[in-house]
């Protein structure tokens, strides 16, 4: 028997799926599993569908749902249907599993774990596969050992036992696995319930599984998975398998290898559409473009341009895209976002209405690459006075410097007019009469009202800051 996803393409709309386990916080290797299927349907008009595969009840928590659900939702992948839960249609799976025994496509398996254990010991001795041996499998002539009492059986599927299963995998080409190398599959445990690679083909049938995109973790279940498709009568989807993503140290990205939850990110100051960007070239690419918009990743995204090779995370290259899409964003919006950072950091939100923000952003953003660093130069602005770092302290605001600041004070105090222009005219006059050079005043000037020697121009901070409170904190020398 030869089986192959290639030989009639899919028809319809596309319906794409991610699926996943709630055993655990959502990573990057995660979300790139469920980035892929999103764009796909987008870029093809179809539909992206969320299920979340709860069967492991041990393992499963509502906590890590609440996380996949979370992160999807800053990301903006917002499915068209779902979430569905796997263990809401343990109904469904058994009247299909009864499909399956009407057919004769599955028999019980009253082989107990231990004897399981030794057939493996006893063939890899041999230097066998551990493989079941098809014992209570029926055959025409075969006898059967005898029903054990008192033992529930598990359900086993009948694996064709000759030709191969073939498909045309979207990332790794052709993949061909002879059936030989299968064994049956147990598709219901001694209580009845269905196991994954079951619940997996019912739940992509019901749902119109067009194409599954997936980490290639599961191409090992892809055989299994289109034996079930056929003997339940449907053509297999397309499937594309995305190679692993691997930590700095090039182990498998996982909790134990220090990946980091996904809001965590949200949390450290990322941008959803610059987490997009990065993520979308962890294993694709559209030429040489490494920054783009999450439009234009819709707009360019197909199967035929995954990478078949490991992508490497790398978060320096993550800071570096999230710098550059803060340069891109608007003004505005940067400062909605760094509103609730600087509340968190004790400034009232009434105080962050007075209009400066997004032209604080403006001016700082070059420098920025999290928002979280955005929120450390907004913040002086707000505060009543700036936490100052001590080495350019002792540094620039020094005894000699001190009659000139106070010069300075003064000459910004009586300006009518608090602008930029002004403010740097107010600067000159007082290097002219004090006989110093632009750096030498602009510095501890800054140290003073930002706490740091080094900011955009002095006159356009300034005149953010506004006249009050950078008279009162250059007097303070």
């Amino acid at each position: 028997m030869t089986v192959s996803t290639a030989s009639t393409p899919i028809q319809g709309k596309v319906r794409t799926r991610f699926a996943p386990s709630p055993t655990g916080f959502i990573h990057l290797g995660n979300i790139r599993s469920a980035l892929y299927p999103w764009a796909f349907a987008r870029a093809n008009g179809g539909d992206f569908i969320l299920r979340i595969e709860d069967t492991d009840l041990e393992r499963s928590t509502q906590a890590a749902v609440d996380v996949i659900l979370e992160s999807m939702q800053w990301l903006g992948m917002t499915p068209d249907e779902g979430p569905y839960y796997q263990m809401q249609r343990m109904d469904r799976y058994k009247q299909v599993l009864q499909t399956l025994k009407d057919k004769g496509l599955v028999y019980p398996c009253y082989m107990s774990v231990q004897e399981l254990d030794a057939l493996r010991e006893r063939q890899m001795a041999a230097k066998q596969k551990p493989r079941y041996d098809g014992t209570w499998r029926p055959e025409p002539g075969k006898t059967l050992p005898s029903i054990p009492e008192g033992v529930q059986p598990v359900l086993r599927f009948k694996t064709p036992q000759t030709g191969s299963v073939v498909w045309e995998d979207k990332v790794k080409g052709r993949v061909e696995v002879r059936n030989e190398e299968l064994d049956d599959l147990v598709i219901a445990r001694p209580d009845g319930t269905p196991t994954y690679n079951f619940c997996v083909v019912v739940d992509d049938i019901d749902m119109g599984i067009t194409h599954v995109i997936r980490g290639d973790d599961h191409v090992n279940n892809t055989p299994r998975q289109i034996h079930i498709f056929e003997a339940l009568g449907h053509q297999p989807p397309v499937f594309a398998h995305l190679p692993t993503v691997l930590n700095e140290q090039g182990e498998k990205l996982s909790k134990r290898h220090g990946a980091k939850a996904v809001t965590q990110y949200r949390d450290e100051g990322y941008l959803a559409d610059a987490m997009i960007n990065y993520l979308a070239r962890l294993g694709w690419s559209h030429g040489d473009d490494e920054i783009f918009t999450r439009e234009q990743f819709l707009q360019w995204f197909d199967l035929d341009h995954l990478g078949s090779s490991a992508a490497r995370f790398d978060e320096a290259k993550l800071r570096w895209v999230n710098a550059q899409h803060i340069k891109m964003t608007d003004d505005q919006k940067l400062a909605e976002l760094v509103a609730p950072r600087l509340q968190a950091r004790g400034i009232d939100a009434a105080a962050l209405q007075d209009g400066r923000l997004a032209d604080i952003a403006a001016l700082f953003k070059d420098r920025c690459d999290t928002l979280e660093v955005l929120a450390d130069w907004a913040l002086p602005f707000y505060a009543p006075a700036p936490a100052i770092n001590q080495e350019d302290y002792a540094k620039h605001v020094t005894p000699e410097i001190r009659p000139a600041l106070h010069a300075l004070a003064d000459a910004l105090e009586a300006l009518p007019a608090w602008t930029a222009p002004e403010i740097s005219q107010a600067f000159k006059q007082v290097l002219k009469a004090q006989g110093l050079k632009m750096p030498q005043l602009a510095m501890p000037a800054r140290v003073l009202t930002m706490g740091v020697a080094h900011t955009p121009s002095v006159d356009a901070v300034f005149a953010l800051l506004g006249q009050k409170k950078v008279v009162q904190l250059l007097k303070t020398a």
